[in-house]
């Protein structure tokens, strides 16, 4: 666990254009592209959003400028605080959105120790370990103590 900590979240959507069956397909996708740690509090990290949202440059519109060249841009605040921001420069159009988060967890990557002879021979002849079973919530916090079949719980409710 870590103290809180607010962060600029900047994400792009890169695109891959890809040719299936004589047919182009424009392929659309959401990348963390950067976190930008926030001195400061919540009105803090809002205010470099909105920064980011006024200057940031994606690679895919970088790469095509030249010096001198603006791209037109369009930022757009939602409800929630968060950007998102639509460039066009040429023929190309690129968008991003920006938000703040609190870091609330993190934790670093744990490796397994390597196998020994032993192990991998008795893998070889047993077969792989049962895969752990997925997450569900503990009884008592927020999820229903009986299994969603369709039908009325023990309350009465769905």
């Amino acid at each position: 666990m870590t103290a809180d900590r607010w962060y600029v979240l900047v994400e792009e959507d890169t695109r891959a254009t890809r040719r299936a069956d004589g047919v182009e397909l424009k392929l659309h996708r959401w990348t963390l592209v950067a976190t930008h740690a926030v001195d400061g509090g919540e009105e803090a990290a809002r205010a470099l959003a909105e920064e980011a949202a006024l200057r940031h440059l994606p690679d895919l519109i970088a790469r095509h400028t030249r010096p001198g060249d603006v791209p037109a841009r369009h930022a757009f605040v939602t409800s929630d605080g968060s950007w998102l921001v639509l460039l066009k420069h040429q023929h190309r159009e690129c968008h991003v959105r920006i938000t703040t988060a609190r870091l609330v967890h993190s934790s670093g990557e744990v490796q397994a120790p390597p196998r020994t002879l032993k192990d991998k021979f008795r893998t070889a002849l047993d077969g792989p370990a049962p895969a752990p079973a997925p997450w569900t919530p503990q009884a008592g916090h927020g999820a229903p103590e009986y299994p969603y079949s369709g039908a009325p719980g023990p309350d009465g409710r769905d």
